[in-house]
């Protein structure tokens, strides 16, 4: 009986990526396989290639959507054919990390993953996965590509359920990417007044403008925090998301955000990252510094909610897709960040 192979990509090295033919993964009673429909590219994904991550896993593509190709034989709930979006790490809920909000902490976090990754063919939803809700069903007017973004707006979502706003508040956002963008829209949702942007990428910064912000700034900008004091009555921004991994970012942050103020520490930094800061500004100001990993299971359904409920349109993000074939060339290009904002990675071998 000849085995059956499917295609899924890898990191072989510092800054390459290959597509390997590997055996498709075999389902046990409690396991459900996806076929891959939509994958967005993270900037995780992106530190693992070319950076130093500092996460353990190296496994590529954590965003994936799909229809689900097999059943295990004990699960109930789900059938061949449902349209879902998975989540690659799913906690315990009852260590002691869960037990005080910190599931991201968790160790059953950590070892919980997808097989062989997200930005393969098919992959295998392990039955710890499925049993802990880490699979959500999609309705029908939600497509595949909107659905890969529920794990990185769940993100988001988790560093604003972490910090203290209200309506009317300015935010800052430094980094003007896929996911400085979602945080735009939060920031819209939530009411924020005045939405600043922060990149050195013009094209970033233009695409930021359409989404209806107060104003864009180069983060290279001498007169940066100058303006932004200006613009604020001299006081400063309410909450400040470093949605990049420059620490100068963060130092950034520290200066324009006001007395009182929270800056949240939101984008990948390389592994061993070191920061000068001049902590007296930080105990003088008192401001809360407070960084944001990953997403919970509370999270992830907000997300969906937020998704499902239009209060966002994440479509308006993607600028580019390509296929599961070319996603060395997804990656690479997600990489320069030229032109791109969200990429997706899609399955074009599997139809059904």
């Amino acid at each position: 009986m000849l085995e059956y192979r499917m295609k899924a990509a890898y990191v072989k090295g510092p800054s390459t990526v290959e597509i390997r033919n590997v055996e498709r993964p075999k389902a046990e009673s409690g396991d459900l396989i996806v076929t891959m429909k939509s994958c967005g590219v993270c900037g995780s994904d992106l530190e693992k290639i070319y950076g130093q991550y500092s996460q353990p896993s190296m496994r590529l593509g954590h965003e994936p959507s799909g229809i689900v190709s097999e059943v295990g034989s004990n699960i109930k709930d789900f059938k061949v054919g449902d349209r879902v979006f998975v989540h690659h790490h799913v906690p315990c809920y009852s260590c002691h990390f869960c037990l005080h909000g910190n599931e991201t902490m968790c160790q059953k976090y950590a070892e919980t993953n997808l097989s062989p990754c997200g930005l393969a063919e098919e992959f295998l939803v392990p039955e710890w996965n499925v049993a802990h809700g880490g699979v959500i069903k999609l309705p029908d007017h939600i497509g595949f590509d909107e659905a890969s973004m529920i794990e990185p707006l769940a993100c988001c979502v988790r560093a604003w359920n972490k910090v203290k706003f209200r309506q009317g508040d300015s935010v800052a956002i430094l980094g003007a990417g896929p996911t400085g963008m979602m945080h735009v829209m939060l920031s819209k949702t939530f009411g924020m007044k005045d939405i600043f942007c922060f990149d050195i990428n013009k094209f970033r910064l233009e695409f930021a403008k359409k989404l209806g912000i107060t104003s864009a700034v180069q983060s290279n900008d001498p007169e940066a925090t100058q303006k932004i004091l200006a613009s604020t009555q001299n006081r400063g921004i309410d909450l400040a998301i470093v949605a990049t991994g420059s620490v100068n970012a963060i130092v950034q942050a520290i200066d324009i955000v006001r007395k009182g103020g929270t800056v949240v520490l939101f984008g990948v930094p390389s592994k061993n990252a070191q920061l000068s800061v001049d902590i007296s500004k930080v105990y003088s100001k008192e401001i809360t510094i407070t960084p944001s990993y990953a997403a919970s299971e509370s999270d992830t359904n907000m997300a969906f909610k937020i998704i499902e409920e239009r209060k966002v349109d994440m479509n308006q993000l993607i600028t580019h897709r390509f296929d599961l074939s070319d996603s060395a060339k997804a990656l690479e290009y997600a990489h320069q960040g030229n032109d791109s904002m969200k990429i997706i990675v899609t399955n074009s071998e599997r139809l059904n």
